[in-house]
């Protein structure tokens, strides 16, 4: 596309998995020649500066007293609310799940002049939006716009498949319709209240039982198609599925000069959320110090707290993307960016789901053969390194993932993407 665009890209406030696959589309527009404006919450000010791109600073909430790190909100909520993840998931309905789609509300409530604003000074072309909330700002920009979906399918419901945010296997009905019934008892009323705002300003109501739009323009999902679902209703045309989006790596990384060249090598973390649980963290790294494995560890924010074991090295921040590609084993909170990329570079995954979709994930996983689910925190160390090993020996599933991995790399999902976003554009 020869006529330079301006391309307004707006993942989802403090959130680092959807940000991470906007940046990985926006680096293919801006490596074409578009301007390309990430419209970031206020913490995350300057970080998507240093990856290349324009900043417009919005806030979901009213200013801290204080000065506030990176996605300090999310984690400040994690940290108060990881006792709940101990539950069954339909118990973590009402005490996780609703608590986050209710701030999800107050964000869209919040941030709409702000944003309103952002559209006037950037002047955008068209809005990229991964977002699990539907925006009016988002629907009144006066330009296109493009929805993402970075987390699990099963975010857009279908008779045949589990519901979401669930865990449940795909052949098993059993508890479907109980955990759907609940889900709606507790959140159509903050569905009827998102919707009401946004029609108060001058947007659409939204669908029955949804928190999004569906765009008119485009939808593309990221999840690769050997975890895919089959449906009992197909998506349709307006939606796209991408097997991955990975974005290029931030740094390199000397691998053998932290951990050395022998023996198999295992990148553990639990993202920028999970990793501040730091009992957690450390008794998962307490297991796999027994092994002989090599261990590269994201340690995130609390990471000072945190006793590595030998053959192993870790951070506060890593640059996942370039370390991947070496790695024999991911063993991982089931983030759907950090699924996506395992398979885009042919890893096995353990999986260790906190909340939200990571649940599906993990599941998905576990039942179609490409890794093991665990008990996040019930799990038996003994059970973890067994696991581990097995992996690590499967021959046949690692020759498999091999082969996903060269059929993913192929496909190049931020790459079609960008093209799907420069043919609207095309089409202006």
């Amino acid at each position: 596309m020869t006529n330079a665009r301006t391309i307004a890209m707006y993942p989802e406030p403090g959130a680092w998995g959807p940000t991470n696959n906007l940046v990985a589309i926006g680096q293919v527009l801006r490596a074409r020649g578009h301007r390309v404006v990430f419209v970031v919450e206020e913490s995350f000010q300057s970080e998507l500066e240093r990856r290349g791109f324009e900043e417009a600073l919005m806030r979901t909430s009213p200013p801290p007293t204080e000065e506030e790190a990176v996605g300090e909100a999310w984690s400040e909520f994690i940290r108060v609310t990881a006792p709940e993840f101990r539950k069954p998931t339909i118990q973590q309905l009402e005490t996780v799940i609703m608590p986050i789609w209710g701030e999800l509300v107050n964000a869209a409530k919040f941030s709409h002049d702000r944003l309103m604003s952002i559209w006037d000074d950037v002047r955008p072309d068209i809005v990229v939006s991964d977002n699990v909330t539907g925006f009016p700002a988002v629907t009144l920009a006066g330009v296109p716009w493009v929805r993402m979906v970075s987390a699990s399918p099963l975010e857009l419901p279908d008779a045949d498949l589990p519901p979401v945010f669930s865990g449940y296997p795909t052949n098993d009905r059993s508890g479907w319709a109980e955990f759907a019934a609940e889900y709606a008892r507790l959140h159509d009323p903050l569905i009827a209240e998102l919707s009401e705002f946004n029609q108060s300003c001058g947007a659409a109501p939204l669908p029955p039982g949804q928190f999004q739009y569906e765009s008119p323009w485009s939808n593309m999902y990221v999840y690769p198609l050997e975890l895919d679902y089959q449906r009992a209703a197909p998506l349709g045309d307006g939606w796209t599925r991408l097997d991955s989006s990975v974005r290029t790596a931030d740094a390199q990384f000397d691998i053998a000069g932290h951990v050395g060249t022998e023996g198999a090598l295992i990148y553990l973390s639990l993202g920028s959320l999970g990793s501040v649980d730091v009992a957690l963290m450390q008794r998962l790294i307490d297991a796999l110090a027994e092994t002989s494995h090599r261990v590269i560890v994201s340690m995130g924010p609390l990471h000072e707290q945190m006793r590595l074991g030998p053959n192993m090295y870790g951070e506060q921040f890593l640059p996942q993307t370039a370390i991947l590609p070496h790695c024999d084993l991911v063993i991982t909170h089931g983030g759907n960016n950090t699924i996506g990329e395992a398979f885009t570079f042919g890893l096995p995954a353990i999986v260790l789901p906190l909340f939200w979709d990571q649940y599906d994930n993990a599941q998905r996983v576990q039942e179609l053969g490409y890794g093991v689910r665990l008990d996040t925190y019930g799990f038996d160390p003994d059970h973890l390194r067994r696991s581990v090993d097995e992996l690590l020996a499967d021959t046949s599933l690692r020759a498999r993932m091999k082969q996903i991995a060269s059929r993913v790399s192929g496909t190049n999902g931020q790459a079609a993407a960008a093209d799907t976003i420069e043919r609207i554009l095309l089409d202006q």
